[in-house]
């Protein structure tokens, strides 16, 4: 093979075009990947015009272009002179085609016949699409194939193989024309020669572009083979357009001939172990498509595994795989593998033999589905790949029944049966991650396919590995669950499994069904009427029979019969019948019944189990003592005796595995707590003028219950009892809630117009409304509109709104007042798309700063606070007896001295509860409207959508199917409020699509978590104020024990798996544009069970809640992105962009300016430095990172470590950066000053307000940002109290003072009740570390603040044991509350203008600070290989690479963030990590000059490209990165 002169320098490290620097000199109008100029080399020198430190290309094209469409579209008279230009142009460049045409067509010498070549290759790359008919196009193809059959000038074949590629890109019909005159055997021939190594590189190219459209005829001249056969003497990039050819043909195959992909299937798996990601892909994508055309003969199949196909792709999609596929190929790949297992008993064979089940464990504990905190959240491609993962397993195990392929099958069950040690092994491996992924609450086809594999395995298994395998108390707890699901295809599957056990292990499993409950949901099944009020959890249950129904909940969902059928493809037809007769599951559920437990449980007290027994006697011993101190409350033997039941019932809860969840669910255990921990103040059913002891009470008994949970000598915290009891909690609220996913099956949503309320275009459709009026009502007029469109998602109140003046007899001067709310509303409304404004959402804003339970803080007086809601219970009032407390009907537990300021804050939190103004004339409150549905009056809280759903009773499927919700017209009457109920719509937060019987429990459950997480939360300060009463009854005299060692639990422990996979199942629903698209309990969960769901699932319900999304952003399922992209770079989906030019030396003077023009509005702001060319998201992130250092600058008095009185900035420069290593919280500043009489004060104050909008807009924008704020004050941020206790996260010294002076105040308070008996002084003997506080010298200015006094004539009062609790109050109070309230109020304020802060609320200080400013680990060693793409030259094994992963393992903190901030712009990963960095941190290959070492990397931020030279030591490139990302940094240039 010869190498000519002429062939083009290797490219491979080479940047794709799409990575550099915009500018206007390297378009080209051409699209071919090779130039039309002969020397080739000269491409490289367009590469040197790189960004060290690039923009987005996308950024810089547009503006452009936009800049482009100005002129152009200024006036007529431009755009008709660029029309006639291009007419000119193409006239032009068609008279010189015809030129080439006939000078081609004779028969001229080799020179002219190049010149000739060259000139058309020219005309061809810059021509227009209208200048080359297809006339011309088919007379240059015979030419052109002629010439690139020519044996004696290798350049005219080079340059009419070049024009072959040209003449496809110029025309479409091109393709055609060429096959018709056998272009494709002559480029076949040439690359089978493959004399020249250029002109067979020019053959792939145009094999390439005439695949594209003729792949038949590709497929037919044998191109596959031609392609492939000597693919290993191409470079990588050649490589890659290879494979695109066969990728091409293979997409289009024809079925009749799958003997052309055979021959080329060896080849294929050989490239399966090459270490390019883009060539493994296009080559995998090969093999699942020939694998897919020869699916139904076994003998191509096993031709196929003799190839090593099996062993290849099961290591491709293996964790430790050093090739990262995408999603899709990953998942085709385990797709293709479940079809080889169907087909082909080899690779059944050879799948057991690589230990498939371990690599299946892997692949599904990496989605981490019980606790998705720690994992990347799931879109619908990872669905997708858990769905083929499944089919593989279901192809994996014979089917139970032998109808067809009985011969592949018994192979399989004989292989089995020969190889005992297999099955074992794959259940131990696969049972419990499949239990998991059931319980965790994935969506019907999920769990049938893991119940099938579960099933399979159960039958298959002999008695001896049941036994050893089934950890049996577990395994019945998970059957009980599954039997709570309203499927009929699932609870088949479980009534199968029970049968199965029974049979192999009846006395094994008999009690333990018994005790987890399996044994009465078999009879709730077989019995739905009987009374099975003993067993209320199975109360009611049934399936829903009716055939009608049945028939079109079939339409609209896939039937799980089909969805792992043999072949079957995930886009399934949905018409087919379902395979399950009527009455199946009736019929099998009453012979397990008869067979194996009537004659064990005819008696149903045989049922009850020891344990529950003993439960419920302890359950009804604490009801009844509770019961009594409501009559005597100062008994204290009563309290004893109570705290001893109490103490019992958390021992035996506090007992490993000895309760089952259907045993505590049942005892009434949880009931009896939460009555105990409330005192019964939960449920106000008796009136009480005791109000006072009644607190006391109830602030006693939850420290004892605190003190109680959280005491633990278990060093492994194996029995610890908070632990064990939230765990317990937490799976009986996955067994009882029944929260519906309402998912709408609409392939592409359409656009309507809404014309109520508002009237305007909607990016989803609407439901078609009837108002009427209310018959009897005669004060209302009738609205004159037939059917309209209504808004779904906005709530009732805005629609009530519109409605009220229409069908009102108004009077005028009110009527005013309506037309200006609807004006405001409406204006409101068009520029929130995300509704922020509405009054669901206020309504949301409010429950969530209203603690729902019991809520712990400690006052000035050393007393406990105690803020006692409601639950929301809604269970009829009529038949409970009991009335059930409305959110704003809070008791708070209080001493007289706080009880104004408390109603202040409950004031403050009704005022965001709703839009609507309240109205005191009763006149304007009799004229409101209320609005019926069946009969039923809505909740004027929710959105029409909602109160829709609520009416939908009858639930056949967890996931409710809704086809004909969108066409069906809603007949809605409406009313005045006189002729209401007003309790109906004033409640509190009602589940209202849930059970009303199932609520009950759940409801106990909720209430009973949220006070076990305040407990968590208040444990430090529980155990201290603990400690500070031993101290202050002379147990102790040591201050130091303050410090007490508290075993806590992870806040991970509190989210329920279920529930957070339930909520992303809905905000993936295409109606899910606002949370007024998702059912309520999703608002109200998360607003008053925040702690229930993972951190990402908060993040994506926030960005719904505060962004919207519209329905283009939800991705499908194959588009889903590779690993996963930070939440926080899309929320700007739909925002327009917007550049914004700084300056550096004036940077908080140019964000001041930039929020000032831009705060209010939905921009995408993108930065651009003066006087440097780089913009795009590198610099905006650079941008953000310097604001943040520069808020942290000494002088500025904002922070409490700034201890410099400096506000010039010129001086400020000079003073260097805060450390602050306990976070930043706001320096205290005197109430007295204001900021009219004080210059720096106000200055101070407009800082904090543009450090809101800065932190909002960066937050809006998907920035992240670089400020390291304290706890305390994120906790200010969310409307979080601050106590004694959180001064000692923002000043360690100060808060432990205090609280030892606290502990003094306490000390004296006992004595002083002892002297009263014994008649001595109080203060003798009462020290501070044996040193009497007059000594102390101590006068009333704040600590490390002498300018700000504490009184008002601080010289002449000094601190002594009387006052020293008024000075305790006061530094409390300048430090944590009055003192930094305005600063926080003017952050809030600046926040507010870009985004409400109410939606934070959600998220708890430590998930804030996740949110804003990312991650605070930056990357561990083992992620670096998983996240990281190596690219352009490089790949996973190449030496430099080596060295630099070596190098960034041994990098420290420091370095590590300037590694990030010179490749990113940033110095800290978004949520997520490394992967969640978007686009991904890509490592390519750096083209140096003959001195490689004295290079230096340089980098392209907006791409997130590292482009490295090729050190030769790793010391050198150690020297050279350190170097760079040290002095590389400030600017943004071409280099």
């Amino acid at each position: 093979m010869e190498n000519r002169g002429q062939k083009r320098t290797e490219t491979v490290d080479e940047l794709p075009a799409d990575k550099r620097a915009c500018s206007s000199f390297e378009f080209r109008p051409s699209t071919s990947n090779s130039s039309a100029q002969t020397p080739m080399s000269s491409s490289h020198e367009a590469h040197d015009a790189e960004m060290e430190t690039s923009s987005s290309t996308s950024g810089s094209t547009r503006s452009e272009v936009d800049g482009e469409k100005e002129s152009t579209n200024g006036s007529c008279d431009s755009d008709s002179s660029l029309r006639d230009y291009y007419r000119h142009q193409s006239t032009s460049d068609h008279t010189k085609f015809k030129k080439v045409l006939s000078s081609l067509s004779e028969q001229f010498e080799e020179s002219v016949q190049l010149a000739l070549l060259t000139e058309l290759c020219e005309l061809l790359s810059f021509c227009s699409d209208s200048s080359l008919s297809s006339l011309m196009a088919d007379s240059f193809s015979p030419l052109l194939v002629k010439l690139a059959r020519h044996e004696g000038n290798p350049d005219i074949i080079l340059l009419s193989i070049r024009a072959i590629t040209y003449l496809c890109d110029a025309n479409p019909r091109s393709s055609g024309f060429l096959v018709r005159h056998d272009a494709v055997p002559t480029l076949c021939q040439r690359l089978m020669a493959i004399e020249y190594l250029d002109v067979a590189e020019q053959c792939l190219q145009a094999l390439k572009k005439i695949s594209r459209e003729q792949p038949l005829a590709c497929l037919q001249s044998g191109a596959i083979m031609a392609v492939l056969s000597y693919i290993d003497f191409f470079s990588t990039s050649v490589q890659r357009i290879a494979l695109s050819t066969v990728v091409n043909i293979c997409k289009k195959q024809n079925s009749e001939s799958p003997s052309f992909f055979m021959e080329a299937v060896p080849i294929l798996c050989n490239l399966l172990q090459y270490e390019d990601r883009q060539l493994v892909e296009s080559v995998a994508t090969c093999l699942i498509r020939i694998v897919e055309q020869v699916y139904h003969s076994p003998d191509m199949l096993d031709e196929i595994c003799r190839h090593g196909l099996v062993q290849r792709a099961v290591h491709l999609i293996g964790l430790n795989s050093r090739t990262t596929l995408c999603q899709l190929t990953n998942t085709g790949l385990i797709g293709l593998l479940a079809k080889m297992a169907a087909g082909s008993t080899i690779a059944f064979k050879a799948l057991f033999e690589l230990n498939i089940s371990s690599t299946v464990k892997d692949m599904l504990s990496s989605y981490d589905l019980s606790h998705v905190t720690h994992s990347i959240a799931m879109l619908d491609g990872h669905y997708s790949q858990i769905h083929e993962v499944l089919k593989l397993l279901n192809e994996l195990l014979p089917a139970v029944c032998i109808e067809q392929d009985g011969q592949l099958k018994s192979d399989k069950e004989d292989f089995l049966l020969s190889h005992p040690d297999v099955l074992p092994k794959f259940g131990v491996d696969l049972l419990p991650i499949l239990i998991r992924v059931v319980s965790s609450g994935v969506n019907l086809i999920l769990s049938y396919g893991c119940l099938s594999v579960i099933y399979k395995l159960v039958h298959f298994s002999t008695s001896e590995m049941l036994r050893s395998l089934l950890q049996t108390a577990t395994f019945s707890s998970f059957l009980a669950g599954v039997f709570a699901r309203k499927d009929h295809h699932v609870i088949l599957l479980a009534l199968q499994i029970v049968d199965t056990l029974m049979l192999k292990l009846p006395r094994v499993f008999l009690n333990s069904f018994m005790k987890e409950g399996v044994l009465f949901a078999i009879l709730a099944l077989i019995s739905p009427d009987k009374d099975l009020k003993l067993f209320p959890v199975f109360d009611g249950m049934c399936l829903e029979t009716n055939g009608a129904q049945k028939s079109s909940c079939r339409e609209v969902y896939r039937c799980p019969c089909y969805a792992f059928d043999k072949g079957q493809s995930s886009k399934s037809p949905e018409n087919r019948c379902c395979k399950l007769q009527e009455d199946t599951v009736h019929n099998l559920a009453r012979h397990i019944w008869g067979t194996f437990f009537e004659t064990e449980s005819m008696n149903r007290e045989k049922g009850v189990t020891d344990i529950l027994q003993k439960l419920r006697n302890l359950s009804i011993a604490l009801t009844t003592l509770l019961s009594n101190s409501q009559e005597d409350a100062t008994c204290s033997q009563l309290e004893e005796e109570i705290y001893g039941v109490l103490h019992q019932i958390v021992s035996e809860l506090n007992e490993k595995d000895s309760i089952s969840t259907f045993e505590l669910v049942e005892s009434g255990v949880i009931k009896a707590l939460v009555t105990y921990v409330s005192n019964g103040m939960h449920l106000v059913g008796q009136e009480t003028n005791d109000t006072a002891n009644l607190c006391y009470q109830t602030e006693k008994r939850f420290e004892v219950f605190g003190r109680l949970l959280l005491s633990c000598t278990d060093p492994a915290l194996e029995k610890f009892p908070l632990l064990t009891i939230v765990r317990r909690l937490q799976s009986a609220l996955s067994s009882v809630e029944n929260f519906p996913v309402v998912l709408n099956h609409a392939s592409k949503l359409r656009n309507s117009y809404a014309t109520v309320p508002y009237g305007r275009c909607t990016s989803y459709p609407c439901l078609k409304v009837k108002f009427e009026r209310e018959k009897g009502e005669n004060s209302l007029r009738d609205y004159s509109e037939d059917i309209v469109n209504v808004d779904p998602f906005l709530p009732l109140d805005a629609i009530e709104g519109f409605l009220r003046p229409r069908v009102c007899n108004i009077d005028p001067k009110n009527s005013t007042v309506w037309s200006k709310e609807l004006k405001e509303n409406d204006s409101a409304s068009s520029h929130s798309p995300s509704y922020s404004n509405d009054p669901i959402y206020k309504f949301a804003d409010g429950i969530v700063s209203t603690e729902m339970v019991v809520d712990v803080h400690k006052p000035q007086d050393g007393r406990w606070d105690i803020l006692l809601p409601s639950p929301r219970d809604t269970e009829s009032t009529a038949s409970s007896g009991r009335e059930i407390l409305d959110a704003e009907k809070i008791t708070r537990v209080d001493m007289a001295a706080f009880q104004q300021e408390e109603d202040n804050n409950l004031q403050k939190d009704d005022a965001v509860k709703t839009d609507q103004p309240r109205r005191s004339n009763s006149e304007e409150t009799s004229q409101k409207l209320y609005f019926c549905f069946e009969g039923q009056q809505l909740d004027c809280k929710l959105t029409l959508y909602q109160s829709i759903l609520k009416q939908q009773n009858e639930l056949e499927h967890d996931i409710i199917p809704s086809a004909c919700l969108w066409t069906r017209v809603y007949k809605i009457t409406y009313k005045r409020s006189s002729f209401c109920q007003p309790s109906s719509c004033n409640s509190g937060p009602v589940f209202s699509e849930v059970d009303v019987e199932k609520l009950r429990s759940a409801d106990d459950i909720l209430f009973l978590l949220r006070s076990l997480e305040r407990i968590n939360r208040m444990r430090l300060h529980q155990m201290s104020c603990q400690r500070m009463h031993v101290f202050a009854e002379g147990r102790t005299g040591d201050l130091d024990k303050f410090d007490v060692a508290v075993y806590d639990v992870s806040q991970n422990e509190f989210v329920n798996s279920k529930l957070s996979e339930k909520l992303e199942q809905q905000m993936r629903d295409p109606m899910a544009v606002s949370v007024g698209g998702m059912p309520a309990w999703c608002t109200q969960l998360m607003a008053w069970y925040p702690f229930l769901f993972a951190f990402e699932v908060k993040c994506k319900y926030f960005h719904i809640a505060a962004f919207g999304r519209s329905p283009a952003q939800i991705l499908p399922s194959s588009q889903t992105y590779d690993g996963s992209s930070s939440a926080r770079q899309q929320n700007h989906g739909n925002f327009p962009r917007k550049k914004f030019l700084v300056n550096r030396n004036t940077i908080l003077e140019s964000a001041a300016r930039m929020m000032e023009l831009n705060a209010h509005q939905k921009v995408l702001l993108e930065v651009e430095y003066n006087e440097e060319v780089g913009t795009g998201l590198g610099p905006t992130l650079e941008f953000y990172t310097l604001v943040c250092h520069e808020f942290q600058r000494n002088g500025l008095r904002m922070w409490r470590e700034d201890q410099v009185d400096c506000l010039n900035s010129a001086e400020a420069e000079n003073l260097g950066f805060l450390d602050s290593p306990v976070g930043l919280f706001p320096r205290p500043w005197s109430p007295s000053l204001s900021t009219e009489s004080s210059t720096p004060f106000s200055e101070v104050i407009k800082k904090f307000k543009l450090l809101g909008q800065i932190v909002a807009k960066a937050l809006q924008d998907g920035r992240v940002l670089d400020l390291p704020f304290s706890d305390a004050f994120y906790k200010l941020v969310l409307d979080k109290e601050l106590t004694v206790h959180d001064i000692r996260s923002i000043d360690p010294s100060l808060g432990k003072a205090l609280l030892e002076f606290q502990a003094v105040v306490e000390r004296k308070r006992c004595l002083r009740s002892l002297s009263v008996e014994e008649s001595q002084d109080p203060g003798v003997g009462v020290c501070f570390r044996s040193i009497k506080i007059e000594d102390l010298c101590l006068d009333f200015t704040l600590p490390g603040y002498p300018d700000y006094d504490l009184v008002s004539a601080p010289d002449s009062k000094m601190v002594n044991l009387d006052n020293i609790e008024e000075y305790i109050t006061l530094i409390v109070d300048a430090t944590i509350k009055s003192g930094v309230s305005r600063q926080v109020e003017a952050f809030k304020s600046g926040f507010d203008q870009v985004l409400s802060v109410q939606h934070l609320k959600v998220f708890t200080e430590e998930e804030l600070e996740r949110l804003l400013c990312g991650e605070h680990v930056l990357w561990n060693s083992d992620e670096l290989l998983d996240y990281i793409k190596f690219d352009h030259g490089y790949t996973i094994s190449s030496p430099p690479v080596v060295n630099l992963l070596e190098i960034m393992r041994e990098f420290d903190r420091e370095q590590q963030r300037a590694f990030l901030q010179f490749v990113t712009g940033a110095p800290r990963l978004p949520t997520g990590g490394l992967a969640s960095l978007n686009p991904k941190l890509t490592i390519v290959r750096k083209h140096c000059g003959k001195w490689i070492d004295a290079d230096l990397p340089s980098v392209m931020t907006c791409a997130n490209y590292l482009k490295l030279p090729a050190y030769s030591t790793k010391e050198v490139m150690k020297e050279k990165l350190l170097y760079a990302i040290t002095e590389g940094q400030g600017s943004f240039h071409l280099s």
